[in-house]
């Protein structure tokens, strides 16, 4: 492995225990990403939506523990943006209630509620209008898909101005 890469990694586990340090209980990091030259991007999510003051405390924080005499670095910290996919399991407990897109590795794509999401997987409600057996119109049909964590390939919220 190559000394940058190395460099890189070790960066971004001290990254990541320094903004674990400062979460709140009901804040949780979603992303660190580390560049070659050394630009850190944070990503943090809360279960009440995440503020600038949020976002000020952690950046203060991380910044307090580096040394800028022995690194030059820029830190960026954010929470996801709402048009991005999650990164974490713990972002549709966030969304529960929400509309969301899932493509799942077999194939299948679903628009639907999410219902409920646990520890291993999700359950969305699927709303179609299919024809029922001796209804000449389609009715509007409410199906519950279970999905497990492992068969996500990508989720979104679907965003909506109604």
């Amino acid at each position: 492995m190559s000394p940058i890469l190395l460099l890189i990694m070790i960066t971004r586990e001290k990254i990541e225990e320094l903004v674990n340090g400062k979460l709140s209980e009901n804040q949780f990091l979603v992303d660190v990403q580390v560049t070659p030259s050394k630009v850190i991007h944070v990503e943090i999510e809360s279960m009440d939506g995440v503020t600038i003051d949020d976002c000020v405390a952690i950046s203060r924080h991380v910044e307090s523990h580096l040394d800028r005499e022995e690194e030059d670095f820029e830190l960026q910290v954010s929470s996801p943006g709402i048009d991005q996919y999650f990164k974490v399991n713990r972002q549709y407990l966030r969304h529960v209630g929400r509309e969301l897109d899932v493509v799942t590795a077999a194939g299948p794509e679903y628009r639907g509620k999410l219902a409920e999401a646990g520890d291993t997987g999700i359950v969305l409600e699927v709303t179609s209008r299919e024809k029922k057996e001796g209804e000449h119109k389609k009715q509007l049909v409410i199906r519950r898909v279970s999905l497990a964590f492992e068969d996500i390939k990508r989720a979104k919220v679907v965003i909506s101005f109604k």
